[in-house]
């Protein structure tokens, strides 16, 4: 049973970088079929996929927030991690963590708040 886990600070203050990681459970990410993903939503707002980390290592990102954002991975902890830096309040949302492709997502984490404020 695959699962995953968000963590990291709810509240991050303008100009900042956010930064959360996501635990995954039974299976290895470094399975070169899966792409894990970072997805969020702003209140109100739709699912935004933000970018995602293949099985070799491969990052993908969107095309919107790439200047900002950074997604790297610890093999040893099964973890992958985002950072988006210079954060405003627009960036506000619900952050998820799903896999296993960049296109389908059968997993989900539970999803962690992130509030942008001062």
């Amino acid at each position: 049973q695959v699962q995953l886990q968000e963590s990291g600070p709810g509240l991050v203050q303008p100009s900042q970088t956010l930064s959360l990681t996501c635990t995954v459970s039974g299976t290895s990410i470094t399975a070169t079929q899966y792409n894990w993903n970072w997805i969020r939503q702003p209140p109100g707002k739709g699912l935004e996929w933000m970018g995602a980390i293949g099985g070799s290592g491969s990052t993908y990102y969107s095309p919107s927030l790439k200047s900002r954002t950074s997604i790297s991975r610890d093999v040893s902890k099964n973890q992958f991690t985002l950072q988006l830096n210079s954060v405003t309040p627009g960036d506000t949302a619900v952050y998820f963590c799903a896999g296993p492709s960049l296109s389908e997502y059968e997993y989900w984490g539970q999803g962690i708040q992130v509030t942008v404020s001062s």
